[in-house]
């Protein structure tokens, strides 16, 4: 009958049978993208998603009407109505309060959340059995006004060589928008507050090097025409879309692993829904190899002591966070009435 809903649909993912609800529902509404072909893509990139989400708690981004409708974060999977199946990891917010966060241990709890609505994956850096000692370290290469993302791949370029330099494998990919995400792999052994100084430590020697290119300045009125190094990435609750996630944008991109010869040749628009799966078939995952040698992070430790002797301690944390040990102030450049005038 005309104007008829599609039946809910039972399917099986992972040896578990996951309900398909109103499959016909527009997700996408400019490319007429619906929930089944948001559900049915994130099966078909089972490989490369569950290498970036398992045993990762996970934020998840949800729009149950679509992307042009009302948008939550769901930092919490309910305590009703969840399939007995699906896994969970308690984490700690910068508040000191916990949640249950989902923590997908096979490709179901995938499907699941795309049943609920879930558009974009919000991976912690962490995995279930320490949610307080990252082994991913992410530098997010952020194009500001006037920049684009060929300033951020040139960016990208600089810091590959720089981690040549350190003996370390940093795994790229598109953010999905307009920047390039960088990984490495590092070993669980350093908390957030570790993990984080050594970012910014990193972040700092690239805009050393790059000056006119890179910034690591926290006030974007300080940023120029620069590619931002967003080290509070790398704070406690603070994640990126992780590889293979979709992005909530008209286009329905995905941020997507390349090659680094590769990254210089693609635009973000040539990954979206449709092409991906075909991508990852075809020619298998770029970072298939990205657990194969955790780093130690010692010598970016070093250069932040060797940072804070000169001068150059910590960077302020985002605005919801209580005050931290050693942070500077969070006053905006122009407004600080401390501030040397020249």
């Amino acid at each position: 009958m005309a104007g008829s809903k599609a039946a809910a649909e039972e399917i099986e993912v992972a040896g578990h049978t996951v309900r398909l609800s109103s499959p016909d529902r527009v997700i996408f509404p400019q490319r007429g993208f619906t929930k089944a072909d948001v559900f049915h893509y994130y099966v078909s990139v089972g490989e490369g998603i569950m290498r970036a989400l398992r045993d990762r708690p996970t934020t998840l981004q949800r729009f149950p009407e679509g992307i042009e409708r009302e948008m939550f974060f769901q930092k919490r999977v309910p305590t009703r109505g969840v399939p007995p199946w699906v896994s969970t990891a308690e984490i700690s917010f910068p508040s000191g309060r916990k949640a249950a966060e989902l923590c997908p241990a096979d490709l179901a709890h995938v499907a699941w959340a795309a049943q609920m609505g879930t558009v974009v994956f919000h991976p912690w850096p962490v995995r279930a059995a320490d949610v307080d000692q990252p082994d991913e370290l992410r530098i997010d290469l952020d194009p500001q006004p006037g920049t684009d993302f060929a300033d951020a791949v040139t960016a990208a370029g600089e810091l590959c060589a720089l981690l040549a330099e350190l003996g370390v494998t940093g795994w790229p990919k598109t953010s999905g928008g307009r920047g390039v995400h960088v990984y490495l792999r590092i070993q669980p052994r350093w908390t957030f507050v570790e993990v984080r100084r050594a970012t910014i430590a990193l972040a700092r020697e690239l805009e050393r090097r790059r000056p006119e290119l890179v910034t690591t300045a926290w006030w974007k009125e300080e940023r120029g025409a620069r590619v931002f190094v967003d080290f509070n990435q790398m704070a406690r609750d603070r994640t990126i879309a992780c590889a293979y996630s979709l992005r909530a944008n008209a286009r329905a991109t995905v941020s997507t692993p390349v090659d680094w010869d590769e990254l210089t040749q693609v635009d973000p628009d040539d990954f979206d829904l449709r092409s991906v799966p075909a991508r990852l078939a075809e020619r298998g995952d770029p970072h298939a190899g990205i657990d194969d040698a955790p780093w130690d992070i010692t010598p970016l430790l070093e250069w932040a002591e060797r940072d804070a002797a000169a001068g150059q301690g910590d960077l302020p944390y985002p605005p919801e966070y209580p005050k931290m040990p050693g942070e500077p102030k969070r006053v905006q450049p122009s407004k600080d009435r401390d501030r040397p005038r020249s």
